[in-house]
């Protein structure tokens, strides 16, 4: 039987290490790499062509969704299965927005974790039962409150504190499609302020603070 060759991209050790250990347990599964941030993990999947990349979204140099990005980019059949503690609809939608392949979360049983590498491997889309919830709601929900995932971007940053001059130079993008971007937010939520806007947002789930 041919092993499903994997890489592990995940910043903490234990978790990293733990993983290759369980994986490398199962006669299928064979742990080709391990990267500690995104730069890493963009490198040694274009280096190694494994068949999964598992992808943390949360880590130094180039996050998750940076990296899977760059990948695909490279390599448009990578197949990336994003692995991470983070639920939110900023997380979700930009990590598929960027590619991913599937969405897992960490605490999902390790029956669950194997079959949807093996679904990643043959290119099948796999979300878990949490994420997928997540996803009906968002599109059940009112077309006006649907924020794009640049709107989400956005509006993340605002979070943070950033200036329009720092989110358009963090995105790549004029001040004036900020402003832009901006007014779209606000119509969509229905307030007349940044603060507003994150705090609706937050109270939706649309974005969370960083943790």
């Amino acid at each position: 039987m041919e092993k499903i060759r994997i890489l592990i991209a995940d910043d903490h050790p234990v978790v990293r290490e733990g993983l290759a250990g369980m994986l490398a347990g199962q006669d299928d599964f064979e742990v080709v790499g391990l990267a500690a941030d995104g730069v890493t993990a963009v490198t040694l999947t274009l280096a190694l062509s494994p068949d999964v990349t598992l992808m943390d979204l949360r880590m130094p140099a180039l996050d998750g969704v940076g990296a899977i990005e760059a990948i695909k980019k490279a390599q448009p059949t990578a197949h990336i299965l994003v692995l991470t503690t983070y639920d939110s609809d900023a997380d979700i939608v930009r990590a598929i927005a960027a590619g991913a392949t599937g969405y897992l979360l960490k605490d999902a049983p390790r029956e669950e974790l194997f079959r949807a590498i093996h679904a990643t491997a043959r290119g099948e889309s796999v979300l878990s039962p949490a994420v997928a919830s997540r996803l009906m709601t968002r599109m059940r929900a009112p077309a006006e409150e649907n924020l794009s995932a640049r709107e989400i971007e956005v509006l993340q940053l605002v979070a943070k504190g950033a200036s329009n001059q720092q989110i358009g130079k963090e995105l790549h993008i004029s001040t004036a499609t900020v402003k832009s971007h901006l007014i779209h937010i606000f119509n969509k939520l229905g307030v007349d302020g940044r603060t507003a806007a994150v705090t609706a947002a937050l109270e939706k789930g649309i974005i969370t603070l960083e943790r």
